[in-house]
């Protein structure tokens, strides 16, 4: 007998009701018929709708991650990458790091 089989899971309801442009839970990421449907469904239907939800919510990370990741690249003016500048007196990438630090505004 499996472990699913013994305990009823639960609704992963976290009471953010509100539906996103594809059509589900912001809060729990299940579908309206997810939702609608949980507690007819037996518990080997519920663990397959939280193994959906897992991989919803990791999609859902990956691609805040990458847009995340666009608009830093994008922050920068054009022609100009991340890389530290170094100042020609300079004599080290260690002093140029340095004045970087020193020169920083604090607000």
């Amino acid at each position: 007998m499996e472990q699913i089989e013994l305990f009823t899971i639960d609704s992963p309801c976290r009471g953010i009701c509100v539906n996103s442009a594809k059509g589900f839970c912001k809060g729990c990421l299940r579908s309206r018929e997810e939702r609608f449907e949980w507690f007819s469904l037996s518990n080997e239907a519920r663990y397959i709708i939280l193994e959906r939800c897992k991989q919803r919510r990791q999609r859902l990370l990956r691609a805040r991650e990458e847009r995340l990741n666009q608009h830093s690249e994008k922050a920068l003016p054009y022609g100009m990458d991340e890389e530290v500048i170094v100042d020609q007196e300079s004599e080290s990438l260690a002093e140029a790091e340095l004045f970087e630090l020193t020169q920083e505004s604090f607000y």
